[in-house]
C-alpha cells in the first residue's frame, strides 16, 4: 500500500480588516485546516468563513486553540494556570464547535497553536489540562502534537494522536525542534525541504540538526503559508508527494487507515 499523509496548515488567522496568509491558495492544496479561534487570531466572521470554506472543498477542520495573546500572536508566555488553559481551551473549542455544527459538520482534530503548542510538549500540567479539555468535549477527538508531554497526556486520556511533521524546522535528537533563536532553526531551501517530506512521509527518517538521522513516524505535514514564497513551496510539497505515489487525504481518514492496518 502507498503511504498516506495529511497536509495541514494554519488558517482563519487574520483579524478584522487584517489579513495573514493566502488561506484561499492554501485550502487547493491542504486536506485539513488547524484553524484560529480568536485569542492569538481569528474572529467571528472569520471562522464562520473558513469554515464554511472547509467544508465546501472537503478539508478537515482542527482547531487551534493559544493563549489569550491577540497582540503577539500567541507566542508569548502568559504565566497561566493549568486550569486557565484548560478553560481557555474549552471556550475555543467550543467557539468553533459552534460553527462547524451550524455548517454540518464536526471539528475532527485540536492542535495548541504558538507559545502554548511549545509549552504543551514539555510541561506536563498544560498538556493534562488540554487533554482532559480535549477528551472532555469529544473523545474522537485527534490530537495532533509532535512526541512529548502532550501526545503522552492525550494518549493517556484515551485520545489518538498525531504525530506532525514540521518540515521547514530544524530539530534536535531528541525530537525536539531547534529554537527560533538559533542559527539554522528555520530552512529556506525548498529543494531541501522536499526532500526532509519526502523522507518523514516515506522512510520514516529525518536528518538532525547535528547531522544525526533519527526515526519519525508522521500522520501530517504542517505546510506554512504566511511568508514569501510559502504557498508555492506548499504546492510543490503536495505535487511530490503525489509524483512519489503517496496518497493526501484529511486527517480522520489517515487515522482510520493506520488504526486498520495495526
Amino acid at each position: 500500500m502507498n503511504p498516506m499523509i495529511d497536509l495541514v496548515a494554519d488558517l482563519g488567522e487574520g483579524f478584522g480588516a487584517y489579513a495573514i496568509g493566502d488561506d484561499s491558495q492554501l485550502l487547493e492544496i491542504v486536506s485539513s485546516a488547524n484553524v484560529a479561534c480568536g485569542f492569538h487570531a481569528g474572529d467571528p466572521d472569520i471562522m464562520a468563513a473558513t469554515v464554511a470554506e472547509c467544508v465546501r472543498r472537503g478539508v478537515g477542520i482542527g482547531a487551534h486553540p493559544s493563549f489569550p495573546d491577540l497582540r503577539g500572536f500567541g507566542r508569548r508566555d502568559m504565566g497561566l494556570s493549568s486550569g486557565e488553559v484548560q478553560n481557555d481551551v474549552l471556550y475555543q473549542l467550543g467557539a468553533l464547535n459552534g460553527f462547524a455544527a451550524f455548517h454540518g459538520t464536526k471539528v475532527t482534530h485540536l492542535a495548541p497553536h504558538g507559545r502554548l503548542g511549545n509549552l504543551v510538549a514539555v510541561r506536563p500540567d498544560y498538556a493534562k489540562a488540554v487533554a482532559e479539555a480535549a477528551a472532555g468535549v469529544d473523545k474522537e477527538l485527534i490530537v495532533v502534537a509532535q512526541e512529548g508531554e502532550l501526545a503522552k497526556a492525550a494518549r493517556g486520556a484515551g485520545l489518538d494522536v498525531a504525530i506532525v511533521g514540521i518540515v521547514d524546522r530544524a530539530y534536535q535528537e531528541d525530537g525536539t525542534l531547534v529554537p527560533r533563536s538559533q542559527p539554522g532553526a528555520v530552512l529556506h531551501h525548498p529543494a531541501e525541504i522536499v526532500e526532509r517530506t519526502l523522507r518523514m512521509v516515506i522512510e520514516g527518517k529525518l536528518r538532525c540538526a547535528n547531522g544525526v538521522d533519527i526515526d519519525i513516524d508522521v500522520d501530517t505535514v504542517l505546510l506554512h503559508g504566511d511568508n514569501p514564497g510559502a504557498v508555492d513551496l506548499a504546492r510543490l510539497i503536495r505535487s511530490s508527494l503525489i509524483d512519489a505515489g503517496v496518497r493526501i487525504a484529511p486527517l480522520a481518514e489517515v487515522m482510520d487507515a493506520k488504526k486498520k492496518a495495526a
